[in-house]
């Protein structure tokens, strides 16, 4: 640690340099820490190597799969994610979202906090109405551009999302340009929002949504609780919402009979000022169930965050205009995420059938991770192969999509994404299968793991040490500031000096400092099956 004392040398009028100097004689011996040494304006303070060695070990070891886990915090957290709407497969765009909020809610747990995951069905707007407009009428009455495009049969096994969803671009282009067609479609909407939905329309949304998370299911992902949109308006917590609304500062009455909120002192887009939060014929607006759905969240959870695309921005300012004018106690926190671009460019799109489909993605990585364990190991068997085929395709596109910082867009490339060099899953998960084999070859699978800190004295080892004592602050910072990037950024740090460490120092050939080393690489081992289940990679055993 380094103190600078500039302001302490301002107050007392002296040279920086002789105040540091004086305070680092003047600074008493403390156990554990070395003599501070005056570098210029600073005093600088470090651990003794043998202190802090035989501190991160014997909490590494002593902890084991709850190192890096912080105690109980009393207030609960609601991370709300993934939400897309029941309209198809999920494209690799909408999977961000996903491995976010799931690598979050993991990684707050750690913290200490109790968490419920959500996911908001939306099945009240026109996009759900869609699926429910064209799946009401037998195919052979589909509208002839939308049958010649999405009425081919599928496989008998085929997925429902894929299978329900498959009409869903073709008519939503033919909706722009048949406006009678269009009309129907809002007829659903609103006898929807009335209360009275199609009796198909909760059926089809359940059979979409199932198989959009069993896709989930293959990347680890999956939530506590579901809370459909249209249950809100039936549970009258829309109809409370709309009543505070109209009660707000700033609520509008228009002259048709709509309301709306003049939200022109909350820094929103001139344009966006007008917010109409009821129709004229008191149906809601999609932002009115929002602010129900979020006082919902406030009267459980201490805590909410929302994962949102950067397209939801201006929805977010919005939401919490709209809370601020009723006084709703919290306001949500939002984690804003950029875009996943294929390796030919351009964002996905379900509407425009330009998409990229998770399970085709994930079929493949397993296909390409299939064929590199085989390059590497012809001693395993089917069944090996294909659990660590599996485990390490999951693994990279996990590891690809969340080591990125969600401010910045992610360019998905196989050749990272799969790489056992580069920064990527599988090199973390190599590390872990290294680390896992030198304990096989040296007897110790299981502990104890008698180590002398002054056995590891050497740079290398000291430098492992570093990295390993810090994984509890990872997690409380990526806890505290939502920067789910920092683990994998300190999983891949971890082994890549590992990785040295292997090629440098001998374990299993050394001499008196072997069992001294062979704990250090179960410390290590430990820390990197930790942090790679945070971020929901399987740590292999072998690869």
């Amino acid at each position: 640690m380094a103190f600078p004392v500039h302001r302490a040398a301002a107050g007392v009028r002296r040279d920086p340099g002789s105040v540091a100097q004086a305070l680092a004689t003047a600074f008493p011996p403390s156990p554990g820490v070395l003599p501070p040494v005056a570098n210029g304006a600073y005093v600088n303070f470090s651990i003794e190597p043998g202190e802090l060695v035989r501190s991160t070990l014997d909490l590494a070891l002593g902890r084991g799969r709850e190192y890096g886990h912080a105690p109980s915090l009393p207030t609960s957290v609601c991370v709300e994610h993934t939400s897309a709407n029941p309209t198809g497969p999920f494209h690799v765009g909408r999977v961000r979202n996903a491995i976010i909020g799931d690598t979050l809610a993991r990684i707050l747990r750690a913290s200490g906090a109790p968490v419920t995951t959500q996911y908001y069905v939306d099945d009240m707007g026109r996009q759900a109405a869609i699926i429910t407009w064209i799946w009401s009428k037998p195919v052979s009455d589909w509208p002839e551009p939308i049958r010649a495009d999405a009425a081919a049969p599928g496989a008998p096994e085929e997925k429902p999302d894929r299978r329900r969803g498959r009409p869903y671009p073709a008519a939503s282009a033919f909706l722009k340009q048949h406006p009678e067609a269009a009309q129907e479609v809002a007829e659903v909407v609103r006898t929807v929002e009335s209360g009275r939905p199609p009796p198909e329309h909760r059926r089809l949304a359940e059979e979409i949504l199932g198989g959009m998370l069993a896709s989930l299911a293959r990347l680890g992902i999956s939530f506590d609780e579901f809370v459909w949109e249209s249950d809100l308006l039936r549970d009258g917590s829309v109809g409370r919402a709309l009543d505070e609304l109209r009660r707000a500062p700033h609520a509008v009455r228009e002259e048709n009979g709509a309301w709306a909120i003049d939200a022109a002192t909350y820094g929103l887009p001139k344009e966006s000022t007008h917010v109409v939060f009821e129709r004229a014929d008191r149906t809601s607006l999609y932002v009115a169930r929002d602010v129900a759905y979020h006082l919902q969240k406030f009267a459980r959870f201490g805590r909410a965050v929302d994962v949102l695309g950067q397209d939801h921005q201006l929805h977010a300012r919005t939401l919490n205009a709209l809370l601020t004018e009723i006084g709703a106690p919290l306001r949500p926190e939002y984690v804003i995420y950029q875009d996943i671009t294929v390796p030919d460019g351009g964002r996905m799109s379900t509407r425009g059938g330009s998409a990229v489909w998770l399970d085709d993605l994930l079929d493949e990585a397993v296909d390409r991770a299939r064929k590199e364990v085989l390059a590497r190991r012809e001693d395993l068997t089917p069944a090996e192969v294909e659990a660590i085929a599996r485990a390490v395709a999951s693994g990279a596109i996990r590891f690809h999509i969340v080591r990125v910082a969600p401010d910045k867009p992610v360019r998905f490339r196989w050749e990272e994404a799969l790489s056992f060099e580069g920064r990527s899953g599988p090199f973390v998960q190599y590390a872990h299968a290294r680390a896992s084999s030198v304990l096989r070859k040296g007897g110790a699978e299981t502990p104890p793991y008698p180590f002398d800190p002054s056995q590891l004295a050497g740079a290398e080892e000291l430098g492992l040490v570093r990295i390993v004592s810090r994984f509890p602050r990872t997690v409380a910072y990526a806890a505290r500031s939502a920067h789910v990037h920092a683990v994998a950024g300190y999983a891949h740090e971890l082994a890549d000096r590992f990785n040295r460490f292997y090629h440098a120092v001998p374990v299993l050939s050394s001499g008196p400092e072997r069992a001294s080393r062979i704990a250090l690489v179960a410390a290590v081992r430990t820390t990197l099956a930790n942090a790679l289940g945070l971020l929901a990679v399987e740590p292999l055993d072998t690869m």
